[in-house]
């Protein structure tokens, strides 16, 4: 399977960056990706650009993910793309990656659990936390996971999702850009990758503060498809076989599997 990261540096203009989300999932569909990840925040900038969210939220069957349908009908790709997602009653919104199947539609959505409460921000003065584990959907015989950026940080987190089956981990991100961080992006992308024996695609705004540096990751942590800080889309094919071949020499899976049984018992 064919699987896309796009990055760009989302506006605070929810009807440009949907212009922009367009283009650059057209280039993906033209490269025969199946699956075209986005950033987290691509619906509209984090930043003061954003003004009020509750103003930018929409639900998740309001106009700017039904667009985002339609285009993944138009192009037969499963497109997935960080929205705010309204929340009647609650002066703060959800910070959502939503994933849209070209004859389903919405096939999955994850509300950010793990918010950027650190290195001087705070995600949480604006965002409620989801509550829910992030979900799983299938995808051309493949198990895919859906987290958001911050998610990444917390290895146990990640674990569970590996533990529940999943295949390849997307992660929408705005990675915010400053000493180390691209560092720990980099890593981090990688490190998941190699616990779990999973593909890991990560999308990543650029500009304005951003680190871009969106890529996918193999099981046993090679970058196999990877940008820079500039605005653009890559692609590379992902295997079943690649995670057979890992985890027939890298067993990390069924080793945690069965010490967890042994604790149990125990």
């Amino acid at each position: 399977m064919r699987v896309a990261v796009g990055q760009y540096s989302a506006t605070g203009d929810k009807a440009e960056n949907l212009k922009t989300i367009t283009r650059l999932a057209e280039a993906a569909a033209r490269s025969d990706a199946r699956l075209a990840l986005f950033p987290e925040l691509a619906m509209v900038d984090f930043g003061p650009s954003a003004g009020d969210l509750r103003s930018e939220a929409e639900p998740l069957d309001g106009p700017f993910v039904e667009n985002l349908v339609r285009l993944a009908e138009r192009l037969e790709l499963t497109v997935v793309v960080g929205i705010y997602e309204s929340i009647p009653g609650d002066a703060r919104v959800h910070n959502t990656a939503v994933a849209l199947d070209p004859r389903m539609g919405v096939v999955a959505a994850y509300r950010k659990r793990n918010l950027y409460d650190a290195f001087g921000e705070r995600e949480s003065d604006r965002i409620r936390p989801g509550s829910a584990e992030p979900p799983l959907f299938q995808l051309d015989g493949y198990t895919v996971a859906l987290v958001v950026c911050y998610d990444l940080r917390f290895p146990s987190f990640i674990e569970r999702i590996g533990d529940r089956g999943a295949d390849l981990l997307l992660v929408p991100a705005a990675w915010v850009a400053g000493p180390l961080k691209e560092d720990h992006w980099q890593v981090m992308t990688q490190a998941r990758a190699i616990e779990n024996t999973i593909y890991v695609a990560g999308a990543g705004q650029c500009g304005k503060g951003y680190c871009g540096l969106s890529r996918i990751v193999d099981p046993m942590g090679v970058v196999t498809a990877s940008l820079g800080e500039a605005e653009g889309v890559t692609a590379t094919d992902v295997t079943k076989e690649r995670i057979e071949e890992v985890r027939a020499r890298l067993p990390l899976l069924a080793q945690r599997r069965a010490a967890a049984e042994v604790t149990t018992r125990f």
